[in-house]
């Protein structure tokens, strides 16, 4: 079983955040959310351990939320 890495581990984030963002140019909304859902199911069946998923799922839930407690 393994364990969310956090730390920054991405080589050029800039040019991933660019290459994100452009997956949405031109989507509506409906079009945007089923990219979305793709891109998650698709990194999620690369990652593979459910554990790291779960984890990510909670982190996901608390972090930066207004009214959490949680980082």
């Amino acid at each position: 079983m393994g364990k969310l890495q956090i730390e920054a581990r991405l080589v050029d984030p800039d040019k991933f955040y660019k290459a994100l963002s452009q997956l949405y140019d031109g989507l509506d909304e409906m079009a945007s959310l089923r990219a979305s859902a793709r891109l998650i199911l698709l990194l999620a069946n690369h990652i593979g351990d459910e554990t790291v998923l779960l984890e990510a799922i909670e982190r996901a839930k608390t972090t930066n939320m207004p009214d959490s407690t949680n980082s």
